[in-house]
């Protein structure tokens, strides 16, 4: 049970932070202009996060949404330790804690 909610849970957080990416509000283009990104960037990490949701809601490319779930918050968590802006580390705690919820044998 544990397993299937924080599968749906981390679903739907790859999906709002990659709707939210996509549409690139200004304090997001602000912060992946900061960490070095290029202008286009924010779009292409929206993207990649709402194909790794619709990955990890059908039952035979769950395993691959996982994986790239992980490669994504790694890859997040990277950037905010090598930049310092450690305000970000908590929203990125809790999909760690997710992806190992969602992760666990049922």
């Amino acid at each position: 049970m544990v397993h299937t909610i924080a599968m749906w849970l981390l679903a739907a957080g790859f999906l709002g932070a990659g709707i939210m990416n996509v549409i690139g509000l200004a304090t997001i283009k602000a912060d992946f202009a900061r960490w070095g990104y290029p202008g286009w960037w924010h779009i292409l990490t929206g993207g990649i996060e709402i194909i790794c949701a619709a990955l990890m809601a059908t039952q035979a490319s769950r395993i691959i949404g996982l994986a790239l779930g992980a490669v994504i918050i790694a890859a997040a968590i990277v950037t905010v330790l090598r930049h310092r802006d450690f305000s970000h580390l908590a929203p990125l705690g809790v999909f760690v804690v997710f992806l190992v919820l969602a992760a666990l044998p049922v």
